[in-house]
């Protein structure tokens, strides 16, 4: 009886849409203790003795300016930024990129929970190379580099949605962040607000801006785009695919300004053509990262934790319903 009233609160938690219909609100819950990953073992752990559910929603921040007077409530300080990198951290949070997540591809310890980092605007505070080729220690990427340092087993690695002459049009900083494990996205030549531009302008922007990734980056492919301003196009489909000047585009998803997480890769309600994303600034803002880490905090069934077993999607099985039929065969529910 006792197990049965546990999977119908782990059913009730995971089929709120958002925060106020699970009667969350913006004071402070207490924090859980720091995860510690088990031991390497042969075989990943029993899912249910880590409570995984791999069909639960997944936090992707949204970062902007890092720099120590930020200027909009959109940016934050490098202290702000290390202080939630560590209260990721602590609460078993564990970097992935959109690429990855887009895959299905999260090999995460049994019992974490995966976080997308986003950047946007592809600014000298996100990444700077000193003379050295290495990214200083002040601006976002070395902060991260930093923290990964210190505990490596927080990945050091994000996802940039860059504008063309990226990072103060270094022709180093591309290369770099590919070298070194991160995900580049396209967020359009120039920043418009695209519901201003016709659409032949529209996809001149995008293929500009692929252009000029791959020129600075032989190789990369890039898998989505994030929205200027959060405006779609006026033909939203243009967001996705198109051509101009001969050459195509496509994108697996197209990102949102916000304001929740996103549904599990698995999941039948995933819509890559919009996925939400959760921001971080200066200034507190309605349903913010805070906001969010404290509602998964006192909602914790409700957030994606791994099983430790990628090849498997691990779930509470009154949640089978939930899980995207293309999945089928891999399931794992318990």
């Amino acid at each position: 009886m006792k197990a049965s009233r546990t999977l119908r609160m782990v059913a009730a938690a995971l089929l709120c849409a958002t925060a106020t219909a699970c009667g969350a609100t913006t004071a402070t819950v207490p924090r859980p203790a720091a995860v510690t990953a088990p031991p390497p073992t042969s075989r990943p752990p029993d899912p249910a003795t880590v409570a995984a559910n791999e069909l639960g929603r997944i936090p992707i921040l949204m970062y902007h300016r890092i720099e120590a007077e930020p200027g909009s409530e959109y940016d934050q300080t490098p202290t702000k930024f290390t202080t939630e990198l560590d209260r990721l951290y602590t609460d078993g949070y564990r970097p992935i990129t959109i690429a990855q997540y887009l895959a299905g591809a999260i090999d995460l310890p049994a019992g974490t929970h995966p976080v997308v980092l986003t950047f946007d605007d592809s600014t000298r505070t996100q990444l700077t190379l000193g003379d050295s080729g290495d990214p200083t220690p002040d601006c976002a990427v070395g902060l991260l580099e930093q923290f990964h340092s210190r505990h490596p087993d927080f990945a050091a690695t994000a996802t940039f949605y860059v504008n063309n002459e990226a990072f103060g049009d270094d022709p180093r900083a591309l290369a770099w962040l590919v070298r070194h494990g991160y995900d580049i996205g396209a967020h359009t030549a120039t920043h418009p607000n695209l519901a201003h531009l016709s659409p032949t302008d529209v996809q001149r922007e995008l293929v500009q801006n692929v252009r000029a990734i791959t020129t600075s980056a032989p190789g990369t492919v890039v898998h989505s785009m994030a929205l200027p301003l959060g405006v779609y196009p006026a033909d939203h489909a243009l967001a996705t695919s198109g051509t101009w000047d001969g050459t195509p585009y496509t994108f697996a998803a197209v990102l949102l300004v916000g304001a929740d997480p996103a549904p599990s890769p698995f999941a039948a309600t995933l819509d890559p053509t919009g996925l939400p994303r959760i921001r971080s600034g200066r200034t507190a803002v309605p349903f913010d990262s805070t906001y969010w880490l404290d509602w998964f905090a006192a909602n914790p069934t409700a957030r994606y934790t791994s099983d430790g077993d990628p090849a498997h999607q691990s779930f509470p099985r009154p949640l089978t319903d939930q899980l995207s039929p293309r999945f089928s065969a891999t399931a794992h529910p318990y």
